[in-house]
C-alpha cells in the first residue's frame, strides 16, 4: 500500500509530461515530414526521400556558416569562462557590497536580446556611438557596418558583455557554497592564494562550471537575435551564423523542404556536441575525484 501511495506522485507530473510531449514532438514530426517532401503549394507536394539532406550536407554556404559558428562559440567560451571565474573571485563575499555587486553584474542578463543588439548597434556606430567614436579617435579605422573583422569583433564583445554575468553568478554561487573550514585549513598550512584557488576553489567549481559551459555552448551555438539586429549577418556573410542561415532559407527564400532538413541537421549537431561536452567534462570530474 505504501508503495502504491508513493507511485501516485507520478500522476501529479503526468500532465507536464503530456504538455511537453505535445509541444515538442508534434512540431518535430512536422519538420520531419517537410524534410522528405518537395512542397510546391498547399496541395502540391512530392516525396523526395533524403534528397534535401544530401543537398544540405553538400552546401558550401552551410559549411562556411558552420565553421563560422564553431569559431564564434569556441571564442566566447574561451573568454567568458575564465573571465567569469576571475570576476566572481573579486566580488565581496558578504555585506552590502555583495548585494550591490550581484545586482550590477546581473543587469545585462535582464535586457531582452533584441534590445542588446540595438544598444550595441548605437554604441558602436563610428559617427555617434560612444565606443565607435572613441576607437576612431585613437586612430583606429573602425566601422562594423563595412568591415568584416570589425563586425566580428563587435559581435564577440557584445556576447561577452551580455553573457559573462551568467558565468559570474554561477561561479559566485559555487564559491559561496564552499565551507569556511577549507579556507581555515589552508591558512593554517600557509597556502598561497594560487594554491587555494588550485586545490580548493577550482575543484569545488567543477559542477557549476559544467553547467555554465553547457548553457553557454547551447546559447552561443543558437545565437540569432543579437547579431541579426546588430549587423543583419553582414557585411557580406561575415556574421551569418547557422540560425540566420536557416531563417533566410525558410523565411526569405521559402525553401521549406531544405530548411526542414537543415533544421534537423542543426538539432543533431547541437545534441551531439552537447553530449561530447558533457561526457568530456564528467570524465574529467571523475578523474579528479579519484
Amino acid at each position: 500500500m505504501d508503495k502504491w501511495e508513493n507511485n501516485r506522485a507520478w500522476f501529479l507530473i503526468l500532465p507536464v509530461f503530456l504538455i511537453v510531449a505535445f509541444s515538442a514532438i508534434i512540431p518535430l514530426m512536422t519538420v520531419v515530414n517537410y524534410s522528405v517532401q518537395d512542397i510546391l503549394g498547399p496541395d502540391s507536394r512530392y516525396f523526395v526521400g533524403t534528397e534535401w539532406f544530401r543537398e544540405m550536407l553538400q552546401n558550401s554556404r552551410l559549411h562556411d556558416a558552420l565553421l563560422r559558428q564553431i569559431i564564434f562559440t569556441f571564442t566566447v567560451l574561451v573568454i567568458e569562462v575564465p573571465l567569469g571565474i576571475a570576476v566572481a573571485l573579486t566580488m565581496p563575499a558578504r555585506g552590502w557590497g555583495a548585494s550591490v555587486s550581484l545586482v550590477l553584474i546581473a543587469l545585462p542578463l535582464l535586457i531582452p536580446w533584441n534590445v542588446v543588439g540595438t544598444i550595441w548597434q548605437i554604441f558602436g556606430r563610428p559617427d555617434i556611438g560612444l565606443a565607435g567614436v572613441a576607437v576612431n579617435g585613437m586612430g583606429i579605422d573602425y566601422n562594423y557596418t563595412a568591415n568584416a573583422f570589425d563586425s566580428w569583433i563587435t559581435v564577440v564583445i557584445m556576447d561577452i558583455w551580455h553573457w559573462t554575468p551568467l558565468v559570474v553568478l554561477l561561479c559566485y554561487a559555487g564559491l559561496r557554497a564552499i565551507p569556511d573550514a577549507f579556507y581555515q585549513a589552508a591558512r593554517i598550512d600557509g597556502a598561497s592564494r594560487w594554491a587555494v584557488f588550485r586545490f580548493i576553489q577550482l575543484p569545488k567549481l567543477r559542477g557549476v562550471l559544467m553547467i555554465g559551459i553547457l548553457l553557454r555552448f547551447m546559447d552561443s551555438f543558437m545565437i540569432y537575435t543579437e547579431p541579426f539586429v546588430l549587423t543583419g549577418g553582414g557585411p557580406g556573410n561575415s556574421t551569418t551564423f547557422l540560425s540566420q542561415f536557416l531563417t533566410k532559407m525558410a523565411v526569405g527564400q521559402f525553401d521549406i523542404g531544405p530548411a526542414a532538413a537543415f533544421s534537423l541537421i542543426y538539432f543533431l549537431i547541437i545534441l551531439l556536441l552537447c553530449f561530447v561536452f558533457y561526457t568530456a567534462i564528467t570524465s574529467i570530474e571523475k578523474e579528479a575525484s579519484k
